[in-house]
């Protein structure tokens, strides 16, 4: 019988300590990270929620999905990076103490866009920056050294900075159908035994293999 892998142990790969599962690890009731989804760093991986999320001083939330990969170095800069730009000062002076405190009000109602969203199957190479508030769509790759500055959809490929889409990695249809599939949300064991197809096979071959049999499409 095939047994799926434990998506509660923080290091998947025992003689790897530079690889963690992210769901285990963190602590933030802000950051929510799905199974399987493993960040990748020689220092300390376990250092994720302190080093790699940063200025997370709000009430907005991380959320990744399902098995994403984090290549080393990934960066989520939240909504308390932002500084005022309407003024000859960008300078934080409230945040310094002393009597500058009691002009904290000037700090109140700074840009937030939101909360920052990854989807399901996500790859970050190495380098990458999110900027705060963006949504990255399933089946995304994010070329090394991107910063990521809006929305990335399904399937795309983007780089660069500001990361621009290099190409979509299937046609409108074919990401219909993976959408549809979401094989990422199938039962532990059904997984497990069609891990080849979810790798290696067409889109075709995950349809038959979903629970329930093949996607019949519309009309």
């Amino acid at each position: 019988m095939s047994v799926p892998a434990d998506p509660s142990v923080l290091h998947p790969m025992p003689d790897q300590p530079r690889v963690v599962l992210l769901r285990p690890l963190v602590t933030s009731p802000l950051i929510e990270v799905g199974e399987y989804s493993y960040y990748d760093d020689p220092d300390d991986p376990t250092a994720f929620e302190t080093r790699n999320v940063l200025y997370h001083y709000g009430p907005e939330r991380l959320v990744i999905g399902k098995f994403c990969a984090l290549g080393t170095g990934v960066r989520f800069l939240m909504n308390g990076a932002n500084h005022r730009m309407d003024g000859p000062s960008t300078f934080p002076f409230p945040t310094m103490g002393g009597s500058w405190a009691e002009h904290f009000d000037l700090l109140t109602g700074l840009p937030n866009r939101g909360d920052t969203v990854v989807g399901n199957d996500v790859w970050f190479g190495y380098g990458t920056t999110v900027m705060p508030g963006v949504r990255i769509g399933h089946g995304a790759i994010i070329a090394s050294g991107a910063v990521v500055t809006k929305d990335v959809p399904d399937y795309g490929i983007v780089g660069g900075n500001p990361a621009g889409l290099v190409r979509m990695r299937y046609s409108d249809d074919t990401i219909a159908r993976l959408l549809a599939v979401a094989w990422w949300d199938w039962p532990p064991e059904h997984l497990t035994d069609h891990v080849r197809t979810i790798m290696s096979g067409s889109v075709a071959d995950l349809e038959e293999a979903r629970p329930g049999g093949a996607w019949r499409g519309q009309g």
